[in-house]
């Protein structure tokens, strides 16, 4: 059974600002795009090193890589677990 929510006197839509769908689709494009951004950093990881170990690239590149797949990683976990507790209260 669905349950509509409405404002006055009218139905609101499933994406209409104030729906608990629309707040549902915020927080998955933004679980999307963290991961995405997780996955490009990790194949630039391993691209710098694989590059470091031929020679073909300096170490700086593998540290800015690594620093900022921890840093991005980091973001994530605190943003899916501050979700979680939210979404238990």
């Amino acid at each position: 059974m669905e349950v509509r929510q409405t404002r006055g006197d009218e139905e609101l839509g499933d994406l209409e600002p104030g729906t608990r769908q629309r707040a549902a689709l915020r927080a998955r494009v933004i679980d999307i795009a963290s991961l995405a951004l997780c996955v490009v950093l990790a194949l630039w990881v391993v691209w710098s090193v694989v590059g470091l170990a031929r020679g073909a690239t300096g170490w700086a590149y593998s540290v800015v890589a690594c620093t900022l797949l921890v840093v991005a990683v980091t973001a994530r976990t605190v943003g899916v677990r501050r979700r979680s507790l939210r979404s238990s209260r």
